[in-house]
């Protein structure tokens, strides 16, 4: 835990929507909803403008249509928000080395690491420059937290939102944090909560009332120590400044349930194509395939086979999860299907066969240049002048 708020994190406004709006003049100040269009489609974002009505992420697309028949309902256009996020990376970057990007359009940032701010005031005049250039360069708004901490910086952009900034001083962390439901800690999650509701704990006051070996009681040791450790502020997680995948995946999820076998084999090995394709565009290999299968009935199975070596070639890839598909049933109707590469590396087995290859001719060559030399005749002196 830090004696200055020199953690800043960035969370920008809607993104996906504020992108269109900025993208399309005659969206602005309408309501926007991007996501899937059809009739399993999910939220990915909606507008400030669509809020009011009640839309929100993660919400069915249809009952968002439902709720606010007027929006424009959009499908996600990922390569400009990629574009646009570089952007805003950029900038986060000119503040310091260590950025430690969460997704598209959040990211935590230290600070100190780049010595842009060693109090509170530097760092609030850093945190108000963030977003002027980002408005300056994108035309979109960002809410920043500053806190010292990554949870506190976490929740005060949450409290910033839309368009604002809250810093958090050291050493107020617990009476901020009291009143809080216990959902605000990091890894609680629904499972967590209600484990902590069955007890009777509802509020972060409570967590750290309970004491810390109640919370491992309940909770588990590590997991248990960790919760209540940040019920009480403590959080001494650095910023990373490399999150290193570990795993790459595509899933799409159908309109209507898959039955014949011959299409869900295909569908397979388009989504295998498609995740190789995003495998070599992040520079890497893998060398166990993952086969996510979801069917009629909301039951979800997944199948791995692992490889003798890491591989980006879409052959094998795809080979490999035909091979996992066969041992999955799929007659009753397939609702999802996804393909993923795990045990991720920045080489393939192929590498390591061509480096031996290289290594062995060098050798070869070598050894012909000292035979050659050992039969060749040695040269006379010269004679003296």
């Amino acid at each position: 835990m830090r004696h200055a708020p020199t953690i800043l994190h960035l969370d920008m406004d809607a993104f996906y929507a504020a992108v269109e709006q900025a993208a399309k003049p005659s969206l602005r100040g309408k309501p926007v909803i991007v996501g899937g269009l059809g009739p399993r489609g999910v939220v990915a974002t909606a507008s400030y403008e669509a809020r009011p009505f009640g839309v929100h992420s993660a919400m069915a697309m249809a009952h968002a249509r439902r709720l606010c028949p007027n929006a424009a309902y959009l499908v996600p256009r990922f390569e400009l928000y990629r574009q646009v996020s570089e952007t805003v990376m950029g900038l986060l970057h000119a503040l310091s080395p260590l950025v430690e990007p969460l997704s598209l359009d959040e990211a935590f940032v230290d600070l100190d690491a780049g010595g842009a701010a060693g109090d509170a005031d530097e760092a609030r005049a850093v945190g108000e420059r963030l977003r002027r250039d980002i408005r300056a360069a994108t035309g979109l708004t960002g809410s920043v937290g500053l806190a010292g901490s990554k949870m506190l910086a976490k929740i005060a952009s949450e409290r910033a939102k839309p368009d604002g900034l809250v810093l958090i001083e050291p050493g107020t962390e617990r009476e901020l944090l009291a009143p809080l439901p216990v959902r605000t800690l990091p890894g609680v999650g629904p499972a967590t909560a209600e484990a902590l509701r069955r007890a009777g704990i509802t509020t972060i006051a409570e967590i750290s009332e309970a004491g810390e070996e109640e919370l491992v009681r309940l909770l588990g040791k590590a997991h248990g120590a960790s919760v209540h450790a940040m019920a009480e502020g403590r959080d001494d997680r650095p910023v990373v400044a490399e999150r290193d995948a570990k795993s790459v995946s595509v899933e799409d999820t159908f309109d209507v349930d898959l039955h014949d076998r011959a299409r869900v084999r295909a569908e397979v090995d388009r989504l295998a194509e498609r995740c190789v394709t995003r495998l070599r565009a992040a520079g890497r290999s893998g060398r166990t395939v993952v086969l996510k299968v979801r069917r009629y009935d909301f039951s979800t199975l997944t199948r791995s086979e692992t490889l003798r070596g890491p591989t980006d070639d879409p052959a094998v890839v795809r080979e490999a999860a035909g091979r996992l598909l066969e041992g999955v049933d799929t007659t009753g109707g397939v609702r999802l299907l996804g393909v993923g590469v795990s045990g991720l590396a920045d080489f393939t087995q192929e590498d390591l066969f061509a480096q031996a290859a290289v290594e062995r001719a060098a050798l070869e060559q070598g050894e012909r240049s000292d035979a050659a030399d050992t039969a060749a005749p040695s040269p006379e002196p010269a004679a003296a002048v």
